[in-house]
């Protein structure tokens, strides 16, 4: 096997296995239960191909049906067990992020590239709450607007990082959010100079937040990890003075116990 990714309509790539997959994700937060058609709608199936999926889902026990909603059972946590089992510096890192937290006060992650966003894998939560949704592992947000986001987006060849500037869709989520495509990219590329990224509010009014690549002993990327916090309680020079160092050190440990 080589290293191409295959494209829709590939004589290899099985199209009922990622409409199958399309409906596992289309469950979210937002909507934990829907019924037939709005799966149908939030998948862009028609309702009869949506129907066997779920019904094939539910058979297989990864989808539960009351009435007229389907939801999620907890069955699918197995598919995510697996992800973490085998990735076994995780429990390393978590236990870093959760040194920072004891030692700061503040909000801990490691999050990973997938598509135009970024994932959540592991977190070391703070008692304060940072933003209106809820943060854990499994939560993404737009890369283009998260200190972490934009770290891994710095760590892409060049054809990847056009393809993303291409696509990317920006929003104004406050005064704050960058919304050309020209200054996205030079803030990615200074990024990419410095090594790390810190984002002012730009996600959130009350966000602030610093970032830094962490690789293994390999070179291998493992993903970013960042130290958020409130902008009203924080300030810049003490996010960029204490903060940054303090992630840049842990990023050092990670690569020298993963090798």
């Amino acid at each position: 096997m080589d290293d191409k990714t295959l494209e829709p309509g590939d004589r290899d790539y099985v199209g009922a296995l990622a409409a199958g997959l399309d409906v596992l994700q289309c469950f979210d937060a937002e909507h934990p239960r829907m019924t037939l058609s709005e799966v149908a709608a939030r998948t862009e199936m028609d309702r009869a191909k949506a129907r066997r999926f779920l019904l094939t889902l539910h058979a297989l026990g990864f989808v539960k049906r009351s009435g007229r909603q389907f939801e999620l059972t907890p069955r699918v946590l197995q598919l995510g067990y697996a992800y973490q089992a085998s990735n076994q510096y995780r429990a390393v890192i978590q236990q870093y992020l959760e040194d920072i937290t004891a030692e700061l006060g503040e909000s801990s992650s490691l999050a990973v590239l997938d598509g135009d966003d970024v994932v959540y894998v592991v977190r070391s939560a703070a008692r304060h709450r940072l933003m209106a949704i809820t943060l854990s592992v499994g939560t993404r947000l737009p890369a283009a607007y998260t200190s972490m986001g934009r770290v891994l987006l710095a760590q892409l060849a060049e054809p990847e990082l056009q393809g993303f500037l291409e696509r990317v869709e920006l929003s104004a989520f406050t005064a704050s959010s960058l919304t050309t495509r020209d200054a996205l990219e030079a803030e990615i590329r200074k990024v990419r100079e410095q090594g790390y990224s810190i984002v002012d509010q730009e996600l959130d009014s009350a966000l602030r937040s610093v970032a830094v690549p962490v690789f293994a002993g390999s070179g291998e990327l493992l993903g970013a990890i960042n130290i958020s916090t409130n902008a009203a309680r924080v300030d810049m020079e003490t996010l960029k003075g204490r903060y940054l160092p303090r992630l840049q050190a842990v990023a050092e440990q990670v690569r020298q116990t993963t090798r």
